[in-house]
This record gives C-alpha cells, sequence and structure tokens, in this order.
C-alpha cells in the first residue's frame, strides 16, 4: 500500500477488486469529489500488470476531476480500468460483479463508458448497480457518448482555429486524425461537413475501411506515418499519450486538439509545442462532450441540454487560449488553474452530498 500512498498523494480514494468466480480484476480512483460524486468511465484493458494499471488509473482520474470542473459540472473525477482483455475476458456475471463493486461506494462514484467498454455493458452493470450512466436509450439512458464527444471536440478545434488564423472554422484546412473509432469518425462527420480535407490512420484496418466506404475523399496512411503528413491540425483520437518528444519534432500542424485523454506523454511536452508554434487545445477541455452527456443522463437525459452544454466548450477553449496568452503560458497550464481554482473553492465550502437512494444525485452548489 505504501506505493499507492506514493503514486497518489492528492487522490481521496484507491479501491481494488478481486473478484476470483469471474475472474474480475479492477481498480477504482477517486481524485476529488469536492464538485460532487466523482464520474468516470470504465477501462476494460489488457494491461501488462496491476502496475500499469494503477498509473493509468491514477491518471486518467486526475484528468476526469479537472475535466468535469472545466466544464462546470457540479461533480468530481474518478476513473475505473478493468484488468484483462474484453474481447476474451468480459463476460455478464464479470460486469455484473464490478456493478456490485462500483455500488458498495455508495454514490462515490459514477462509473460509464470507456475504451473497452459499451453502452450494452453499461446496461448490465446497472442491474447490480444505482451509480451507472452511459446506459442505452431503451433503459433510460442517452446511448452512445462519443457522439457528443466528438461535437465538443470541433467546437475546441474551431476555437483553436480562431485563435490562429482569425476564423472559428475549419474550412480550407487539413485535419489528421489518428483513431477512428469512437471519437475520430464522428470528428470526420464533423469537419467534413465544416469544409475541412482529412486525413485518418488507425491500428485497426476495418475501422479505416469502413469510414473510407462512407467518406471516399477522406485519405488513410500508415498510422506511424501520420505525423508526418502535411496538415494544420493533429487530432489524437485513440490512446493517451500521443504527443512524445519524437511526435513533437515531427509535427507539421498548427494545432493539436483531439479526443484522447491524456495526450501528452511527460510534463514539459507542453513547452516543446510552445516553443515549435503549436498550439496545444487542452484534451481535457475539448473532449469533455461525453462527460457532459453522461452528467446530463444522471438527472434525467435532455439532449438539447446536454448539446447546448457540450456547445459552450467552444468558449471555454477560447477563454483558457486567451488567458493562457495573456499569462504567457502554454494552455494546458492555464487550464489547469481554472480546474483548479473551481475545485478549491468548492472544498472550502460545503461538504458532498451524496445522491439519493434512486441513485440520483441532486446538487446543491
Amino acid at each position: 500500500m505504501a506505493d499507492v500512498f506514493a503514486q497518489a498523494p492528492d487522490h481521496e480514494q484507491v479501491v481494488f477488486c478481486n473478484d476470483r468466480s469471474t475472474g474480475l480484476r479492477a481498480i477504482v480512483a477517486i481524485y476529488s469529489t469536492a464538485l460532487g460524486p466523482a464520474l468516470g468511465g470504465t477501462r476494460f484493458f489488457p494491461y501488462a500488470d496491476e502496475s500499469a494499471a494503477l498509473a493509468d488509473v491514477l491518471e486518467l482520474s486526475k484528468a476526469m476531476a479537472y475535466k468535469a470542473a472545466c466544464a462546470g459540472l457540479d461533480l468530481g473525477g474518478g476513473k475505473a480500468v478493468i484488468i484483462g482483455d474484453p474481447a476474451a475476458d468480459k463476460t455478464d456475471a464479470l460486469l455484473r460483479a464490478y456493478g456490485r463493486f462500483v455500488d458498495s461506494l455508495s454514490g462515490r462514484y459514477y462509473t460509464a463508458c470507456d475504451v473497452g467498454t459499451y453502452v450494452a455493458d453499461m446496461d448490465i452493470v446497472a442491474q447490480e448497480c444505482r451509480f451507472t450512466t452511459g446506459r442505452s436509450p431503451e433503459q433510460g439512458g442517452a446511448g452512445d457518448s462519443s457522439v457528443l464527444t466528438a461535437f465538443g471536440v470541433f467546437e475546441g478545434m474551431r476555437a483553436a482555429a480562431e485563435a490562429v488564423w482569425g476564423e472559428p472554422t475549419l474550412r480550407g484546412r487539413r485535419v489528421g486524425i489518428a483513431g477512428v473509432g469512437k471519437v475520430g469518425r464522428h470528428l470526420v462527420e464533423h469537419l467534413i461537413q465544416d469544409g475541412a480535407s482529412v486525413v485518418v490512420a488507425d491500428v485497426d484496418a476495418a475501422a479505416v475501411g469502413a469510414l473510407l466506404a462512407r467518406h471516399p475523399e477522406v485519405a488513410a496512411t500508415d498510422p506511424a506515418q501520420l505525423v508526418d503528413e502535411p496538415m494544420d491540425v493533429y487530432s489524437p483520437c485513440a490512446m493517451g499519450h500521443a504527443l512524445t518528444d519524437a511526435t513533437v519534432a515531427r509535427l507539421t500542424a498548427r494545432v493539436v486538439c483531439g479526443g484522447a485523454n491524456n495526450q501528452l506523454a511527460h510534463p514539459g511536452v507542453e513547452s516543446q509545442l510552445e516553443e515549435r508554434g503549436i498550439l496545444y487545445a487542452p484534451d481535457y477541455v475539448v473532449n469533455a462532450g461525453g462527460v457532459i452527456q453522461v452528467a446530463d443522463e444522471i438527472h434525467g437525459y435532455d439532449a438539447d441540454r446536454a448539446r447546448a452544454t457540450a456547445g459552450e466548450i467552444f468558449a471555454t477553449t477560447a477563454r483558457i487560449l486567451a488567458a493562457a496568452k495573456t499569462a504567457g503560458i502554454p494552455p494546458s497550464i492555464a487550464a489547469d488553474q481554472m480546474a483548479e481554482r473551481r475545485m478549491a473553492a468548492a472544498a472550502a465550502g460545503k461538504p458532498l452530498r451524496l445522491p439519493e437512494r434512486d441513485g440520483r444525485h441532486s446538487p446543491d452548489r
């Protein structure tokens, strides 16, 4: 346990689950409940070992807290990981055991979809857990949250375009998208409608093939070569840590704005982007559309209300980019400061109010 305390000095709670009967091995990390119950997806992934899973869930849960704070939500941040191959290890029994595990936290953490989990999975989890969101419309949920995530990324990209080129549009720009799964394929739709040209790459050849069948005007390249493509905007929409020292050195883009979480491989990458004149739209700001959608579902989903809230990502991104320029700091630092101010103010005020027994959260802030 000493290693956990050392790795997570600012986290409120880290809980491990081991259910031998189903093979469930999971970790839930709660970074902050200053603004309300922690909300975060469940990532089902074949981690190399438990140390890798712990490092990922700690990083992701912190990002979720900052994401919720910048999005103006009355929710904190958490995350869960299930260790295993979802294609081989996912069963209804395992998901139900996971639901019982989350429910035992009594509303301190709400779970939803992430890499390796889907709406249908959340419907199964919800059979055992009152604190599940991201469910199917048939079960009273909002459905696929990647749709609103992509919309929010597009709005953030428009704000970045305005900051760099003076107009909030991608018309006439070339955008390179790394990953055309849940979010990337929807982002392509927005960009084409806005008049952008698009080049994509994905390790999943089937995903690329399906996209090209729908949009033959889109170009495709090898994932290892995408960053070398001439482009105006680079949009990481797959796994995290896409922005490494080597990647930044090779980028031709003027803007980085994508749906992936935790895009910066290490502290200091943001400074390298600044030195190269590349504007970075902070990932947890622009990809907040999904968390906005699943948060809205907690209160009884209203599609128009959720989309309107996600549309505010444009103004939030613009405000952060302007603050960063004025202060002479990278946008990621400006975003961190905005989130930290809101969490600190909340922590100094009212204590966490837990949801009612029906699983709905009544915000009191």
